[in-house]
């Protein structure tokens, strides 16, 4: 039976000692829960494509943008039951530094193709019968004050408005995605205000789009209408490559090159690092104890029950760090998607993560135990009562 009373007494012996050991822990522990949730954010979108949805670019490169009477033929294959256009805007709100994500949109498809845009302010019927409408994500509108009826301008960077001017869009409804294939950051807009603008701008040359989302039919073979799509448009004027919605976001996860492997890199260094600082702290404290465990080894202590009461003293000290680590890498998740919502979006530190975490530390403070115990298992008792530590 562990002590907890004689567990106490040695970790408050040098009370600065453990707090400091604590505190690596503390921050250790931090940053492997923010890395992973870094981690698990890139991969957000893979995991929660739809089967049943379609991505269609160009074969050139996501920025060669495609004829808008492509739609039309791509609806004629079979097993595509509904279309609906995907075009980048670009622009930022009032200040540069407010940018995020804009789309032009098929208002009508989009929503009966996307159900986990879930409304939560407004309705679809509102911001479909307002050519100047636009849906808002929830966060967006949470950052910005945005509520339903409220105009704002977007200063367009690739598309810009006459000049002196900007666009203007209404909040007909904010949404707060079910799943993270959506992010709450973004504006979606209407393409024909969007068609409409350019077409006056530029007299009456008809814009092109970057993407189109097809959805297939319930049970369909999506390579058989992938390949179809291909097909069709081989001969030009553009080619195509339509790739399930898992394969097109899995294309920015690899642009990114490296960087997942890096953040698990610096993951586990930070890890191993603060593993070599408990097992030293543990090591110093067993050399101050060697006295007492002489003691306790006359007394009829067996190796077990010293062990037992090297590893409470490492476990306690982790437990507390590490604790305290992961209810800072959970509060702290409300702030990170604000300030890095969209480098990463769906950043969220899981259940899964902080369960990860806790075995970690755990492991962190039994495998710091071990060499103390070892040592104690093989002392003499007569080396140990010499001890004058």
């Amino acid at each position: 039976m562990v002590s907890f009373k004689l567990v106490r007494r040695y970790l408050t012996r040098h009370f600065v000692r453990s707090l400091l050991t604590i505190g690596s822990l503390v921050v250790a522990i931090f940053l492997v829960c923010v890395l992973r949730s870094l981690v698990w954010s890139l991969d957000a979108g893979i995991r929660a494509a739809k089967r049943d949805r379609l991505v269609v670019q160009s074969a050139v490169s996501l920025f060669v943008n495609l004829p808008m009477d492509y739609q039309q033929k791509m609806a004629q294959v079979p097993g595509v039951t509904n279309t609906c256009k995907f075009h980048w805007f670009g622009g930022y709100y009032q200040d540069p530094k407010n940018f995020f994500a804009q789309f032009a949109i098929d208002p009508e498809p989009f929503f009966a193709m996307y159900p986990e845009a879930k409304i939560v302010a407004g309705s679809q019927a509102d911001f479909i019968g307002d050519r100047q409408g636009a849906v808002v994500g929830k966060m967006l509108a949470q950052e910005f004050g945005w509520k339903v009826g409220d105009r704002f301008p977007l200063t367009g960077i690739i598309y810009p408005a006459e000049p002196g001017q900007t666009w203007e869009f209404v909040v007909r409804a904010i949404y707060d995605p079910s799943s993270s294939a959506l992010d709450s950051r973004t504006v979606f807009f209407h393409w024909e205000y969007f068609q409409r603008t350019l077409e006056a701008q530029t007299r009456g040359a008809a814009p092109q789009v970057a993407t189109y989302s097809l959805q297939t039919a319930k049970g369909a073979d999506q390579v058989a209408v992938a390949s179809a799509v291909d097909a069709l448009f081989a001969g030009g004027p553009q080619r195509v490559n339509c790739n399930t919605e898992a394969e097109f976001n899995a294309q920015f996860v690899t642009m990114l090159g490296s960087v997942p492997l890096f953040l698990s890199a610096i993951g586990g260094g930070v890890l191993v690092a603060v593993l070599f600082a408990c097992v030293n702290t543990m090591l110093m404290s067993f050399r101050e104890q060697m006295h007492d465990v002489g003691i306790l080894k006359a007394l009829g202590f067996t190796d077990g029950a010293l062990g037992g009461l090297m590893a409470a003293q490492s476990l306690l000290v982790c437990i507390l760090g590490g604790g305290a680590g992961l209810g800072l890498a959970k509060l702290s998740e409300p702030a990170f998607v604000l300030m890095i919502g969209n480098m990463f979006p769906g950043y969220e530190v899981t259940p899964e993560i902080l369960g990860l975490a806790a075995a970690l530390t755990v492991g962190v403070g039994l495998i710091a135990a071990i060499v103390p115990y070892l040592r104690a298992r093989n002392l003499a008792v007569v080396a140990a009562l010499r001890s004058d530590e």
